[in-house]
């Protein structure tokens, strides 16, 4: 298996350069005291799109040669991918087919038609989004973007980690929420180039805990039923992902859907910034006490702000 290196997120970075956000890195002083560590902020909240997928599909749609982007891409998505994918292809002039499940959220539909995403709709099973998606590409012959097990994908999502060691300086750790595992796979990427002395640690929560199952395991763990507000959180690690993390990851960390609440409305009340329960799983684990870098310079990578604010996960 061929693996992404350091330098195709170096290649990435110029490559979406001209296309992406460059996010700020934002610090609090009330979230240090409360973790007693230094904390950067990498805010992909402000990402198009709402979210860092955006990095990950704009490399892959910008990386295919004029004679394979003249067929389009396909994905099978109801989350930030999907728009992300769709996004990207309507900046490179492509077409987007999105294969999504019919009971996806109302909002999701109208973001990702809105940014020009051909939708084919399925039942609400991978089988059937699986079978929908492989006909779509028979069909349209379009180029198949993973969400994160696809290394063009992993190499953009690790330009988040690399803008933010370049702001930051010298960090001691990096802290990402972990799904399906592009954006950590990326982010150790990036550590491993530009700062191999500081530490990479992933967090998911207790509740769908499979990559640290699959860490302990040796082998991946499909993510079964799992329980989270997180919802950004909920796939298995793909094995392009699971080689990376197993490979580079210092180890994976748990937070309570209690604590990611509680950390998700603190960002919004002291940093005044929107983000979504998944970003907010890393701080959580460090106010939890389950990840202790005290004392230390820490990156953490908000991952987006989607969130759906009839359902705040404070509300009564």
């Amino acid at each position: 298996m061929d693996l992404p290196r350091f330098e195709d997120v170096r290649e990435a970075a110029v490559r979406i350069r001209p296309l992406v956000h460059r996010t700020p890195v934002l610090t609090c002083a009330t979230l240090d005291r409360r973790v007693g560590a230094r904390l950067f902020f990498k805010c992909e909240n402000f990402q198009k799109v709402g979210a860092f997928k955006f990095r990950g599909a704009c490399n892959a749609v910008f990386s295919l040669d004029a004679a394979a982007a003249a067929r389009g891409v396909a994905t099978h998505s109801s989350g930030n991918h999907a728009q992300a994918l769709a996004l990207a292809a309507r900046l490179r002039g492509i077409p987007a087919h999105i294969v999504m499940p019919e009971n996806a959220p109302g909002v999701k539909r109208e973001a990702v038609a809105g940014y020009g995403g051909r939708i084919r709709f399925c039942a609400p099973t991978l089988s059937a989004r699986e079978a929908a998606l492989e006909a779509m590409v028979a069909e349209t012959g379009a180029n198949f973007v993973h969400p994160y097990n696809d290394p063009r994908v992993i190499a953009g999502q690790g330009t988040a980690a690399l803008e933010l060691l370049e702001e930051a300086g010298d960090l001691d750790a990096l802290v990402v929420p972990v799904g399906g595992g592009g954006l950590l796979s990326g982010t150790l990427l990036a550590a491993r180039g530009l700062a191999p002395r500081a530490r990479v640690w992933g967090v998911e929560p207790a509740g769908a805990d499979d990559a640290r199952r699959s860490l302990r395991e040796g082998r991946i763990v499909p993510s079964v039923e799992p329980r989270t507000i997180a919802d950004g959180l909920l796939t298995s690690l793909g094995e392009v992902t699971f080689a990376i993390i197993s490979r580079d990851v210092e180890d994976i960390a748990t937070a309570s859907e209690e604590g990611i609440a509680a950390a998700m409305r603190l960002i919004w009340e002291r940093m005044k910034i929107v983000i979504e329960p998944s970003a907010a799983v890393p701080l959580a684990a460090l106010l939890e006490g389950t990840l202790n870098l005290g004392g230390l310079r820490v990156g953490v990578v908000l991952s987006g702000g989607n969130v759906d604010l009839a359902r705040l996960p404070w509300s009564a």
